[in-house]
Parts: structure tokens; C-alpha cells; sequence
């Protein structure tokens, strides 16, 4: 991407995305979830949504009206609605794409169950994942990082940053937490993207299957071998109820172990390109002008990779003067969320000056992602390290060749060739 450095920090135009381009008006309701023309940019498709925010009807791949939210203060209201539920087993669960038709045969932890079952989970884990706790690691996660350019630049450029960097990182960080064997790396991550990209339902149905018996097999193990992490404590803990039992256990590792590493991979290396991208903006976090604490934040409601939220009205609800019934779907288009012109002024500006910790990149209310504070840490750590140890990083093809990842599942990039 070209953009002027002769800019304030916080104005790079941005002429290779362009944001602002007008959809027509579409004549029936918006399709959703649809691809970005930009990796960093809600798609241009979504211009409707913008116009009727913070309410309106958008149709899921099989025609089903569901009402998507895209204003920022009806969806911190209604995120912390208990009669929107998040139970995918119910069977008029909205499902966004025909891959995912079989959710509902399969009960998810902690994201797809509602309280009081959530909240009792939810206190198993929190200890875990608490900001002191966390901050303990980051010796352990700056050290990974090292590790990785350390072997990226005895290689040499070109590298391609996904795999060299933006995924080992969490994939590493995850394993330790949990006490899964990071050799078994290639397994699991090749099952999360099954899961999450198909192509097909029977794709997804058997990653899940197979992740599924590799966990459970991990358990067993476990419990006969005690290591350390968190899947120990787990195993070797007795709670309120008893021990966790096997189901639950394999049930909580498939979520934190997908979850906790396809999400930050893709925003390390979508925020790399960004950065790469608005050349200003990265002048300033490298002469110190900004703290990379804060361009984390602004980069996680930039970059809203987690884009469409499903609920189920359990109840009706009269919300911004409309009805949504009981059983109607509901989605939280993240990525209008957070650019919503009322919170975030010039919402499409890459901004190190604006506060951005009031974004909802990672949910609110109770369902609210439980690994944000390991999320920040890891980022934090790996983007002001990468950019320090390699200053002359940049885009080893042109950035319209970059490929990245379609509207249906977690937004980033497919690859990202680098140089220095």
C-alpha cells in the first residue's frame, strides 16, 4: 500500500481500500455475511447497514431474515440481554453459513451455553486467564517470540509472517497454558481451520470428530500422567459439583484451544499489514510517539476479525422501535459496531489518539472473551517486537495480491510474504 508519511500520524489516506465506496441500494435485505474488498475494512456491500444503523434485516445464505446489530450502544444492550441466547443446539439457532448447518448437533462450551451453565463454567476458567495471571506469562511469551525471529532472520527474507510468526506465536502460547504437546501443532491447527473454513459441513463435522477424539485421548492420558497446565488443574480439580467430567473437559479444550489461537494469529498478521499499510501511523508507534498498548486497541476495533455475533431471541424484546420476536435470529456486525460515527469520530482513520478500549472486538455482557487479557499481552509483545528487531519490514509482493479470508469465518490473511 502507498500512503503519504508526510501526513499527521493519524490522517494516512488510504487509497488502496477504499472504505467509503456507495453499494446501490439493494432491493431486499442485505445478504450477510459477505467478503471484505479490503482485509481491513467492512465490506462495501454492508453501505445499507451503515445507512439504517443501528437496526435492520439482513438474509443469512439460505434466505433467513435475521436482524443484524450495528450500532454500538443497542449492542452493548443487547449483549447483556439475557433473553438473547447463545444455546446452539436450539434448533432455530441462526447460522450464517451452510457449513455450520450441524452446529446445533453439538453442544459448545462457554460460548454456546447460556447462564446459569455459563456462569459456572466461566468461574472454572477465570483464574486462569486473570490479568495477574497473565502477566506472569509474559517472560514465557516474549521469549517464544524471540525465538521465532530469531529463527526468521538466521532464514533470511523472504518469510512468509503467517506461518514463520502470526500463528507458532499463539499456537505456542496456548499449548503452554493448557498442557497440550505444541509437536501435535499441525494437527490441531489444520482441525481449526476445518472448523472454522470448511469447505463443506462434512469438513467441519470431522475436524470436529477428530479434534474431539485427540483431546479426549489427551485427557486420558492426563489423568494418568499429570503435567501442567490448565487441563491438569482441571482434571485433577474438584469443584462445587465434583470433578469436570470427561465431556465437559474435551468440550472446554476444543474452545480454548481453537479459540485461543486462530483469533490472535490472524491479528498479528492482519495488523502487520495494516501497519505496513499506513506508514504514518507506524512512524509514530517506532519513534515512540504512541505506546503499542494503544495501537493494539485501535487495531482490534480497526481490524473487528471476529465480524457477526449469532443470538436467538429466547423472549420478544422491543428494542429501537421495533419488536424482535421470540425465535427470531440476531447477528452483531462487529465491524460496523465499532466504526459507529456516534462513539468513534472519522470511525474508517487508523487513530492513535482516540480512546478505543470501549470497543466491542471482543463481545460484552457475561460472553464477554474470557482470553482478552492473554489476546493484548500477546499482541502487544509480538507486534512492538517484531517491528523493533526488523525496521525495515515491508511487503515482499504488492499488497493487492495478498489474499485474505472470506466474510464467513474469522477474518486475516491467508499469507503474508514479507522482506527486511
Amino acid at each position: 500500500m502507498t500512503e503519504s508519511t508526510t501526513e499527521p500520524a493519524r490522517q494516512d489516506p488510504d487509497s488502496t481500500c477504499p472504505a467509503h465506496a456507495p453499494a446501490p441500494e439493494p432491493a431486499t435485505a442485505t445478504p450477510f455475511p459477505q467478503d471484505r474488498d479490503c482485509p481491513y475494512h467492512p465490506p462495501t456491500g454492508y453501505a445499507q447497514l451503515r445507512a439504517e444503523r443501528p437496526l435492520s434485516r439482513v438474509a443469512f445464505f439460505d434466505g433467513r431474515p435475521v436482524w443484524a446489530v450495528t450500532g454500538h450502544a443497542l449492542a452493548r444492550r443487547l449483549l447483556a440481554d439475557p433473553r438473547l441466547s447463545t444455546d446452539r443446539t436450539h434448533p432455530g439457532f441462526p447460522v450464517p453459513a451452510e457449513r455450520f448447518a450441524n452446529v446445533r448437533q453439538r453442544r459448545v462450551a462457554l460460548l454456546g451455553v447460556d447462564d446459569p451453565e455459563h456462569n459456572t463454567q466461566r468461574r472454572m476458567l477465570i483464574p486462569s486467564f486473570s490479568v495477574k495471571r497473565i502477566a506472569a506469562l509474559r517472560p514465557s511469551i516474549q521469549e517464544t517470540v524471540d525465538r521465532l525471529l530469531d529463527e526468521m532472520e538466521r532464514q533470511g527474507p523472504p518469510a512468509e509472517l503467517v506461518a514463520d510468526f502470526a500463528l507458532p506465536v499463539p499456537s505456542m502460547v496456548i499449548c503452554a497454558l493448557l498442557g497440550v504437546p505444541y509437536a501435535d501443532h499441525e494437527l490441531f491447527e489444520g482441525c481449526s481451520r476445518r472448523l472454522l473454513r470448511g469447505p463443506g459441513a462434512a469438513d467441519v463435522d470431522s475436524a470436529r470428530v477428530e479434534l474431539e477424539e485427540y483431546l479426549g485421548a489427551l485427557i486420558d492420558r492426563k489423568r494418568v500422567e499429570p503435567g501442567e497446565g490448565l487441563l491438569d488443574e482441571l482434571i485433577h480439580r474438584d469443584g462445587p459439583d465434583g470433578p469436570v467430567d470427561r465431556e465437559d473437559l474435551v468440550s472446554f479444550a476444543m474452545i480454548l484451544l481453537v479459540a485461543g489461537h486462530e483469533t490472535t494469529a490472524n491479528m498479528i498478521s492482519l495488523g502487520t499489514f495494516t501497519l505496513l499499510g499506513h506508514p504514518g501511523q507506524l512512524a509514530a508507534l517506532r519513534a515512540g510517539e504512541t505506546t503499542t498498548a494503544v495501537v493494539v486497541e485501535e487495531l482490534l476495533r480497526f481490524l473487528s476479525i471476529a465480524d457477526g455475533l449469532q443470538r436467538l431471541a429466547a423472549e420478544d424484546i422491543e428494542v429501537a422501535g421495533t419488536t424482535i420476536r421470540k425465535g427470531d435470529g440476531v447477528v452483531f456486525s462487529t465491524s460496523l459496531i465499532n466504526r459507529d460515527t456516534e462513539v468513534f469520530a472519522h470511525p474508517e482513520t487508523l487513530d492513535w489518539d482516540r480512546s478505543a478500549r470501549h470497543h466491542l472486538a471482543f463481545g460484552f455482557g457475561v460472553h464477554q472473551c474470557l482470553g482478552q487479557n492473554l489476546a493484548r499481552t500477546e499482541l502487544d509483545i509480538a507486534l512492538r517486537t517484531l517491528f523493533e528487531r526488523l525496521p525495515a519490514l515491508r511487503l515482499a509482493v504488492p499488497a493487492h495480491e495478498i489474499q485474505h479470508k472470506p466474510g464467513d469465518t474469522v477474518q486475516g490473511l491467508l499469507e503474508l510474504p514479507v522482506a527486511w
